[in-house]
């Protein structure tokens, strides 16, 4: 944006000036999967970054959910029809990172857009997952999240407990919060939460070849570790005692459930903060994400969740320039402090961590930094544990697990049973996005590729 302004005496003049700077706007789109709230909240994201500037005039689509925005996305490119910038979550990262040519690296759009790039600006857990290998960014970060344990205060005041540090202490508590009245816990999404965070959050590794980050040949699902069974066997258990609640693999079918004061914890994303602020009915606070204090080595910090932006090849220079404005705003203090209040997402910099709180912010507020504490616990290194794995059509092994979890709580199959189905077809899924990867000669754009 330039950062000159003329002063014309003739009006007229000025109207004709002004007429040509609108003609002369840069058009691009962005993809998105997020709604109500969260949905609200990027509209106005976009109304600042088209009043800040006149040179690009950025249009916010959204296409449903995470998922949906992916398929929209990969369906698009084929067609090249795709957006300017694709909303990806932390499970289709690996296929959005590893297709070659469909995507410009973030970092490199935006060196070549004249601006500065500085990896260290952004916190660590942040920096790590949307890199190559010698640390690249690919994506820009944008709604980074962490699972965390909301707590509705009134629900435990009743039943005189406080809200537990492991899940041995929610065995404790959990029958006296059900005698409360209150269905003791509830969560948003299982292969996030009780799946890839059990592994992060208890020191276990999800899947083989270090969570996939240094092959993708030969890469397995651990989901068979007994740790994890056990993670299940108890939660299937709580759900035949009235301990647990699930209501379905929508992300808000369980949220809906603590929203309105039937259940005393939720897990949910650190992101959902906002909109919980707007739609519960009762006094609500939060605390770190439950472990297995059993589980030697258990206690460190937790995968990060949420999506990054991805700049989508294919484009003019134009636009290119405009895509890499609009990153560069994104990760300005003002817009991430903005961004952070309104959601709950964690603030991407470590400016603008800093900078709330020394405002204050987190006096007012402490539930609101959790998820950036138990993402930092890390430190510049996080454990290799705690690194979202980085799996080809992930989103698909998402389902695979799901579907297969379905059968257990409908009591048709048992856990064990479950992740051992889990495990064949994921592993079936990783063979072919393999196989895909070593055709480079074959195709083009071989992980947009079914």
């Amino acid at each position: 944006m330039s950062g000159h302004k003329l002063f014309l005496s003739v009006s007229v003049a000025a109207g004709v000036l002004a007429s040509s700077a609108a003609q002369a706007q840069t058009d691009i789109t962005w993809w998105h999967g997020m709604s109500g709230h969260n949905g609200d909240v990027i509209n106005e994201i976009a109304t600042k970054f088209n009043d800040a500037q006149s040179e690009c005039a950025l249009t916010p689509v959204s296409k449903g959910t995470y998922e949906e925005a992916l398929a929209a996305g990969i369906a698009a490119f084929r067609s090249g029809e795709q957006p300017n910038i694709l909303q990806v979550f932390d499970a289709g990262a690996a296929t959005i990172i590893n297709a070659r040519g469909a995507t410009i690296a973030a970092e490199d759009l935006i060196k070549n857009a004249g601006h500065d790039f500085d990896r260290d600006a952004f916190i660590p857990g942040v920096r790590n997952f949307y890199a190559d290998a010698d640390g690249k960014f690919i994506g820009m970060p944008f709604n980074s999240s962490a699972p965390i344990m909301y707590i509705n205060t009134a629900a435990l005041e009743k039943a005189g407990v406080e809200a537990p540090k492991t899940w041995e202490e929610f065995e404790t508590i959990a029958p006296a919060l059900k005698e409360a009245g209150y269905i003791p816990l509830v969560q948003s999404q299982l292969t996030w939460e009780f799946t890839e965070n059990f592994f992060s959050r208890n020191n276990l590794q999800f899947a083989s070849n270090n969570n996939g980050y240094d092959s993708v040949q030969g890469t397995t699902l651990n989901v068979t570790a007994p740790e994890h069974v056990m993670m299940y066997d108890k939660l299937k258990a709580w759900a035949d005692e009235g301990y647990f609640g699930y209501y379905g693999a929508g992300w808000s079918d369980n949220q809906k459930v603590f929203e309105e004061n039937k259940a005393a914890l939720w897990i949910g994303s650190s992101g959902s903060f906002g909109g919980l602020q707007k739609t519960a009915t009762m006094p609500f606070s939060a605390t770190f994400l439950p472990y297995w204090n059993a589980i030697e080595g258990a206690g460190v910090h937790s995968f990060i969740g949420g999506a990054a932006l991805f700049a989508m090849a294919g484009k003019s220079d134009a636009e290119n320039t405009c895509t890499a404005s609009f990153f560069q705003f994104l990760t300005s203090p003002e817009i991430q402090v903005f961004y952070h209040k309104s959601t709950g997402y964690v603030p991407i910099t470590k400016q603008a961590y800093n900078e709330l709180k020394a405002d204050g912010y987190y006096t007012e507020f402490p539930t609101k930094e959790l998820a950036v504490i138990q993402l930092l616990r890390g430190g510049d290194n996080p454990h290799p544990a705690a690194r979202v794995p980085r799996l080809g059509k992930f989103d698909n092994i998402h389902v695979a697990i799901e579907s297969e979890l379905r059968k257990v709580w409908a009591n048709e199959q048992t856990v064990k049973q479950a992740f051992a189905n889990a495990v064949r077809r994921g592993d079936e899924i990783l063979r072919r996005f393999e196989k895909q990867n070593s055709r480079q000669a074959e195709a083009t754009y071989p992980m947009l590729v079914e």
